[in-house]
C-alpha cells in the first residue's frame, strides 16, 4: 500500500511520541507498504517555524532527509494533477496544507496517516 503521512505523523515517527497509534506503528514497519513525505508538509513546517510555532533543531532539514532516507520514505512533490484535484475538493477542510494532502493522496490512489479525523470526510483511507 502507498501511504503519504501527514505532518503531525513524521515528526511523531521520528522522534517515538506515544501518540502514534499501534495501527500507524505497524503500517510504518510493515515492509510492503511504501511511505511518501510531501513538499506540502515541508513547505508546511517551514512556515511553522518562521512563525515560532514549531521549534526544531538547527539542522533539522538535514537531519529530516536523513531520516527520509534511511526509512525508505520518498519525497512527494506537489503536480498539476494535484492541483486539479484540489480545486473539485468539498470543503470538509479548510486548512490548505491538509486539503493539498488530501488531493494528493486521492490523485496518487494513497492512504493517508493522519490523527486529523476531518481526513475522513474524503473519500480515501485513513489510518
Amino acid at each position: 500500500m502507498k501511504i503519504l503521512l501527514d505532518t503531525h505523523v513524521l515528526l511523531w515517527l521520528l522522534s517515538d511520541d506515544a501518540r502514534l497509534t499501534a495501527a500507524m506503528r505497524e503500517s510504518f514497519l510493515d515492509m510492503d507498504n511504501q511511505l511518501f513525505f510531501s513538499i506540502v508538509s515541508l513547505w508546511e513546517m517551514t512556515i511553522k517555524i518562521s512563525l515560532g510555532k514549531l521549534e526544531l533543531a538547527d539542522n533539522w532539514l538535514e537531519c529530516l532527509q536523513q531520516e527520509l532516507s534511511s526509512n525508505n520514505i520518498h519525497w512527494l512533490p506537489i503536480d498539476v494533477a494535484h492541483c486539479a484535484t484540489l480545486e473539485t475538493l468539498p470543503f470538509h477542510h479548510r486548512d490548505p496544507f491538509d486539503r493539498m494532502l488530501v488531493a494528493q493522496a486521492m490523485t496518487e490512489t494513497m492512504a493517508i496517516m493522519s490523527k486529523d479525523c476531518r481526513m475522513r470526510d474524503y473519500s480515501l483511507t485513513c489510518i
